[in-house]
């Protein structure tokens, strides 16, 4: 009797398949993807007799050792090709798009579950099950399908670095934007779940893929579009409130670090029916109103002196309002949401959370308070000039200043927890044998803008700069997102930090550098 090694607990098609299983019960969500009833689970105690096997396997080394070595003799040098990454990883029981729809569920989708604060995508799986079976929506059920195999195979050819798969990718994703164009024209189609999952999955294969034209998305016009013409009636139901919430989320990056105009309307009015108790949609609510203060302060056209003032401390006011909101989400949060900080003897002190999920929703609470204080000082700088008072405003700076580099540095300690580099105690966390990325690629995609827009600033530390900059190439080149390796390779310059404003635009990357990716 010899022992095997730990054997997978994954079902047995998935073991079949090669892919990772979820052991959830009564059966895993891969099977319900495939389109198979799940077979169950093997017992957890296996005992094998294996002398036959072992004695059998002695022999065969025994003949391949004698082989070599008369073959050595007689053969001096071997050229060999390097196999095809498909080929080494080719399942008879499944096709590519099977595969690479499971992998990216696996990483990208958050579910509804007690151990979990967010609910990402979580209703994508079972809506893909779903359009499968096309019915009477062949065009939409054929549109959604393309769209999520496109950015599956994106996401799996990343990984494998396979580039057959990513060919595949574009071919598919070239398909789903040409139906999209003709479901748009219909508004009956237009306003269906399955659309608006289209064109969220289609811009996560924008940032898999790295192919943002500039740091703007080019289907972000297309979510205001669509959240207008689904109006209230979407918050209606759990699938299409998460569907709105992940969508608004996008084009609030837009607006808050971008300092982009909403392209196609404003989704406040809906964004009010958000529940407030909740703590992710308070915080969204919250970002909203920043979102309009900063939209409408940054459109105003000059105007005269008294008038100007006038605005410009009513914008002033609203800022402090805000902050003060800010600040209160935090305090009123629940005791398992806060950040646990832990001190290591020979690291220092890092901070903890309960999951992934809560610490991504602190590093976009950070962020977010970040570009408060920019816009706000900005604003009192806008007075500062008119009334004359640069006391007031130099005050209000260092003030400002302190508090970023803070944030900065809370940020910064998270970053080895939202890596998967520690656990919630801060002991470090064995590297896979496998080879897999410690986390989900989807907690690195959340770490993304808020992560690049604190670096962008430059307030903290060179060694806290460095640690961003590596933690945004690791997402590029460990979790597949190609988008975080176009915002890590733009250089940053010193800049002058008495406005507190940085240059967006500086940032955009050229064709030319976009296609070296």
């Amino acid at each position: 009797m010899v022992y095997g090694g730990k054997p997978s607990t994954g079902c047995h098609l998935c073991r079949k398949r090669k892919i990772k299983c979820d052991e959830a019960l009564p059966g895993c969500r891969n099977c319900f993807v495939y389109g198979r009833p799940c077979p169950g689970y093997r017992p957890g105690t296996i005992f094998r007799n294996e002398t036959e096997k072992v004695a059998r396997l002695m022999r065969k080394r025994s003949n391949t050792l004698s082989d070599s070595q008369h073959s050595s003799r007689s053969i001096s040098v071997t050229h060999t090709r390097p196999e095809s990454p498909l080929l080494l990883h080719q399942v008879a029981d499944s096709t590519w798009e099977e595969r690479a729809v499971c992998y990216f569920f696996d990483q990208f989708t958050v579910g509804d579950t007690p151990s979990e604060c967010l609910n990402y995508l979580g209703f994508l799986p079972s809506l893909y099950a779903t359009c499968r079976d096309s019915g009477q929506d062949r065009l939409v059920s054929s549109c959604l399908r393309l769209a999520v195999e496109a950015t599956s195979l994106i996401t799996l050819s990343n990984r494998m670095k396979a580039s057959p798969l990513l060919l595949k990718a574009r071919g598919y994703y070239g398909m789903a934007l040409h139906e999209l164009r003709h479901i748009l024209e219909s508004r009956s189609q237009a306003v269906k779940d399955e659309t608006f999952a289209t064109m969220l999955v289609l811009s996560y294969f924008e940032d898999i893929s790295g192919e943002r034209n500039g740091l703007a998305s080019s289907h972000t016009k297309g979510f205001g579009l669509l959240m207008k013409l689904r109006g209230e009636g979407q918050l209606s139901h759990a699938q299409g409130r998460d569907l709105f919430i992940c969508a608004y989320a996008h084009t609030l990056i837009e607006i808050i670090i971008l300092r982009s105009k909403p392209r196609y309307g404003s989704a406040d009015l809906i964004v009010g029916q958000l529940d407030g108790a909740e703590p992710v949609q308070k915080f969204l609510l919250t970002a909203s109103k920043m979102g309009q203060l900063i939209t409408e302060s940054t459109s105003c056209q000059g105007s005269s002196d008294a008038a100007a003032i006038t605005q410009l401390t009513a914008w002033i006011e609203t800022g402090d309002l805000l902050y003060l909101e800010m600040a209160e989400w935090s305090q009123h949060l629940p005791n398992d949401w806060l950040p646990l900080v832990v001190h290591t003897p020979a690291d220092g002190s890092f901070m903890t959370y309960r999951n992934m999920s809560i610490a991504a929703i602190w590093t976009y609470y950070r962020a977010a308070r970040i570009a408060l204080q920019r816009h706000i000082l900005d604003l009192r700088q806008a007075l500062a000039s008119i009334v004359g008072d640069n006391w007031t405003y130099d005050s209000c700076r260092e003030a400002a200043l302190e508090e970023v580099q803070i944030l900065t540095t809370d940020t910064c300690r998270s970053i080895p927890f939202s890596l998967g580099d520690i656990d919630a105690l801060g002991n470090p966390i064995p590297t896979s044998a496998e080879g897999r990325p410690p986390i989900r690629a989807l907690y690195g995609y959340l770490m993304l803008w808020p992560l690049w827009y604190i670096w962008s600033f430059g307030l903290g530390t060179p060694i806290q700069m460095e640690q961003i900059r590596s933690t945004l190439g690791q997402v590029g080149s460990v979790l597949g997102i190609k988008m975080a390796l176009i915002l890590a390779q733009q250089g940053l310059r010193p800049q002058h930090t008495a406005t507190l404003v940085p240059n967006p635009y500086r940032f955009v990357p050229s064709m030319s550098e976009i296609s070296c990716i």
